[in-house]
């Protein structure tokens, strides 16, 4: 049951429907007096590998233990805290992650999330543009 109702959350966000903000956008943001809680909700390897600094892992959202660790990892939130959002695994389009982890924040009754639109992937949309990054867990 706990996975059926998993595979629903996966399609019911459609991708022209996501709030999204572009990689140029997000790492101004970072430098903002009031800046956002940063998610990855991708693997843990790419996250230790490198990561958007202050970036908290709270994946991998395709599986129902990443959707609890994102639970979690939102708990002591502000419902109205701007959340940014990110995987970078793959090509945006075919992301197993983001599309569950929105819409698990938007079910919570979180109104400010947003994805960060990686359309190839975090190395050429993020590192490789110069964007900061740091390693480790």
């Amino acid at each position: 049951m706990r996975l059926l109702v998993f595979l629903l959350l996966l399609a019911a966000v459609p991708a022209a429907d996501l709030p999204l903000v572009q990689p140029r956008e997000a790492a101004a943001s970072l430098a903002a007096a009031n800046k956002p809680a940063v998610l990855y909700v991708g693997f843990n390897v790419l996250y230790r590998s490198k990561h958007i600094p202050g970036a908290i892992y709270a994946g991998p959202a395709n599986k129902p233990e990443g959707i609890d660790l994102l639970k979690k990892s939102v708990a002591n939130l502000a419902k109205d805290r701007a959340i940014l959002l990110y995987c970078g695994c793959c090509p945006w389009d075919h992301c197993p992650n983001i599309r569950p982890a929105i819409q698990a924040l938007q079910d919570m009754g979180f109104t400010q999330v947003k994805a960060i639109h990686l359309a190839q992937d975090f190395k050429f949309d993020w590192i490789d543009k110069g964007y900061p990054v740091e390693t480790g867990n």
